[in-house]
């Protein structure tokens, strides 16, 4: 497939975005703070594909693509976040398919290549799908593959420091408004173990979707994202905000063997 981006296109859709987010901004610091979330969030996808792509040698052009994949995959989220005031999907709709509808009103994407574009609709259209379809093209799948990964970094970011810093007042949005209360979930449990990626309906309080996010780590993708994650060391400060367990421990016994894999793709 031949992949040919400027960057003056991608300057564009960097202006387009900053504009269409200003259309959201509100008078009520809590819903705006909201907005800055997912706009900072997107800043940061963008440079963390970036830097993983560049990692795994992708020339300028190919660059560009999977920034311009990471700037709008979470488009979808400040108008859904206007309309229904949450992130959650399942009490809102698809923020992913939010999103397409969004891109292909506006038209923005026009202007490029249709197998280009149709790639960008694609990889945005199944980045929070709990796994990606097997019909899919490689080039698809990779660039898909590379957005969930860069995602997923960032959002490890942003619930770590809301795990850790709690002498601040807390954004609860941030952990999908779940009661912060003790235990976790049997089918939780037996997701992990069973080297599962947690399936959201298992979740039922904070604990639940502390151990839903360290399960990602059997959905990563390149070695460049699990050498950021040992760096960082993200699953390390999920451990201590979870009850002390046996259960815990066998979880995290068999996340570290996956953290600490090579990578095959």
């Amino acid at each position: 497939m031949q992949i040919a981006i400027d960057r003056e296109k991608l300057t564009e859709l960097k202006g387009w975005f900053t504009k269409y987010v200003h259309t959201f901004r509100c008078s009520d610091p809590d819903k705006q703070q909201n907005i800055d979330l997912k706009e900072e969030h997107t800043m940061r996808v963008c440079k963390e594909i970036s830097t993983i792509g560049k990692q795994l040698g992708l020339n300028g052009d190919e660059l560009r693509l999977a920034e311009i994949i990471a700037l709008l995959h979470d488009v979808g989220r400040f108008e859904q976040y206007t309309r229904y005031h949450t992130f959650i999907d399942g009490k809102s709709e698809n923020h992913a398919e939010l999103g397409v509808a969004i891109i292909k009103r506006s038209g923005i994407l026009n202007q490029l290549d249709g197998a280009v574009n149709n790639l960008i609709i694609r990889s945005i259209q199944y980045h929070n799908r709990h796994s990606l379809p097997d019909h899919e093209s490689e080039v698809c799948l990779f660039f898909s593959k590379l957005l969930r990964d860069a995602d997923k970094l960032d959002i490890w970011k942003i619930s770590t420091d809301f795990y850790l810093r709690k002498e601040i007042k807390r954004n609860v949005v941030i952990g999908l408004d779940l009661p912060d209360t003790s235990g976790f979930s049997e089918e939780v449990y037996h997701d992990l173990i069973n080297k599962r990626i947690v399936d959201i309906k298992h979740v039922k309080n904070l604990n639940d979707f502390k151990l839903l996010q360290i399960g990602w780590v059997f959905d990563i993708n390149y070695q460049p994202t699990l050498d950021r994650i040992k760096e960082r060391r993200y699953l390390d400060m999920i451990r201590t905000v979870l009850p002390e367990s046996k259960r815990i421990e066998d979880i995290f016994a068999i996340i570290y063997v996956s953290l600490f894999r090579s990578s095959q793709s």
